[in-house]
């Protein structure tokens, strides 16, 4: 992907709630350094705590990119938003986006971007040419961020496991597989833009052969249980063949996001990933559970924490609330030894 110009200034639109909005919350999140502020419209419910400016206070302030960081089903550009993408354009801004709508197809965009020499950036539309998946073995070791839902946290797990063993001098590569993630990081593929037949193929060039002590730490979409995107997550598993997963969780949710289907277990998804999983790499496991729970007090999230764990015997935290120590100490076990 081309280098986005820095720094950003963050469009949210009038989206619902802030979870629609996690494309400029996970940079805010991650990138804080790259950020100078966030444009609002009217009824807007997602705030990222940037300073909220126009986009001429951001352009005097040295922005250089305007980034759309809201999302909404279907990756469609509402036409309401498309006066603010065009202002940001006439005042000298690149536009970068996540949304499945190529910006260059919208007229009034493209027109703009013509006669102002502005790049646009179609972040979740891929240029690299891909193969179908092979399902052959390659070296390196993988951890695969599962979910039982949408939007429950595999990205964050990954970025924070990431870390977490890097500090410890663990060789690991956060693997984008979405538009958020690829912004944060600068590298990486939105996999459900890929055709069908290709997502996994683009899990094996995204995570290609390494050295054997290497992890590559994947970003997981979607879920297994998902009616709208387990195609995708599916794909991904294969494509991944992951040695080890973490399955991600929101605990106050008893139906999937977008849809009315029960929300499954944790044990139902550690089951199905295994299942699934075994085409490709028949030494699968479940090494930890990462749990969000920012809508409980800490009391509460430890004793949902403990007694999860417990359940499962596995090691179970929050890793943005109460780190990933737990969770690395695991995968460094499984670390292919000198």
């Amino acid at each position: 992907m081309p280098e986005l110009q820095k720094p950003y200034v963050l469009f949210l639109g009038d989206v619902p709630d802030a979870l629609a909005a996690k494309t400029a919350t996970g940079i805010v999140d991650w990138r804080p350094e790259w950020c100078i502020g966030q444009v609002r419209l009217e009824g807007c419910k997602a705030d990222t705590g940037l300073p909220d400016m126009t986009i001429a206070e951001a352009t005097a302030k040295g922005a250089r990119t305007f980034v759309i960081g809201a999302v909404n089903a279907g990756g469609v550009l509402p036409d309401h938003w498309v006066a603010s993408i065009v202002e940001a354009i006439e005042a000298g801004l690149d536009v970068a986006s996540g949304l499945h709508a190529r910006l260059q197809d919208i007229p009034a965009i493209a027109k703009a971007a013509e006669g102002n020499s502005a790049t646009l950036h179609n972040v979740r539309h891929v240029e690299q040419t891909l193969s179908t998946g092979s399902g052959a073995k390659r070296p390196g070791m993988r951890v695969l961020a599962v979910g039982t839902d949408c939007s429950v946290g595999k990205k964050y797990t990954a970025l924070a496991l990431e870390r977490g063993m890097t500090a410890r001098g663990m060789k690991a590569s956060f693997r984008a597989t979405g538009q958020t993630g690829v912004l944060i990081s600068g590298r990486g593929l939105a996999i459900d833009s890929v055709i069908a037949d290709f997502i996994s193929g683009a899990a094996e060039w995204i995570s290609p052969a390494n050295e054997p002590d290497h992890w590559d730490v994947i970003e997981g979409q979607g879920s297994l249980f998902h009616p709208s995107f387990a195609g995708v997550t599916m794909g991904l598993l294969h494509g991944s063949q992951p040695d080890a997963f973490i399955v991600c969780h929101e605990p106050t949710r008893t139906t999937m996001r977008g849809v009315t289907t029960p929300l499954p277990s944790i044990q139902d998804v550690i089951d199905a990933t295994i299942a699934m999983g075994r085409l490709t790499n028949a030494a699968i496991q479940c090494t930890g559970i990462a749990i969000n729970t920012a809508a409980l007090d800490e009391s509460e999230a430890r004793d949902l924490l403990a007694k999860t764990g417990n359940a499962h015997k596995l090691p179970a935290t929050d890793p943005v609330r109460f780190g990933v120590d737990a969770l690395v100490d695991a995968l460094e076990e499984m670390s292919p030894k000198p």
